[in-house]
């Protein structure tokens, strides 16, 4: 009898985990993640989108996004200043001066004001800035 025991014992020992983690496995597989309609949607280990790398962005958006965080904790003046300077470094970027200060335009009527934002309008990128400053006072 005792050997019997420990015969099946072992069985157990080498089964039972195998069994335990089969079960876990499969439980976890197909899982109703808050799907709207009825049907469970599989849920697996790799992922066609979870090795995508993040777009890298633009220097235009690094120096918009830049500016525009400028124009909140200083002025627009300054700002326009740091767009003019940096286009003339890179002239890269004068293709895209004119859109970044239309954006600039917009934030400063959203911060200060239609007439406020206007007094710090400059000839930088064809006074695109002014033209912000008059399409976002129109859209408000």
């Amino acid at each position: 009898m005792t050997h019997t025991a420990r015969r099946i014992g072992r069985t157990l020992a080498l089964v039972l985990p195998v069994v335990l983690v089969l079960s876990g496995t499969l439980a976890v597989a197909r899982v109703p993640w808050a799907a709207s309609n009825s049907e469970s949607q599989v849920l697996t280990a790799s992922s066609d989108t979870a090795s995508v790398r993040a777009k890298s962005r633009t220097p235009q958006d690094i120096l918009r996004d830049q500016l525009l965080v400028e124009l909140q904790e200083k002025d627009p003046g300054i700002a326009l200043t740091h767009l003019q300077r940096q286009v003339e470094e890179r002239p890269s970027l004068a293709k895209h001066c004119m859109s970044i200060a239309r954006a600039l335009g917009r934030a400063a009527v959203a911060s200060y004001g239609p007439t406020r934002a206007q007094s710090f309008s400059r000839p930088v990128c064809d006074t695109s800035f002014a033209f912000g400053v008059s399409q976002q006072t129109a859209g408000s």
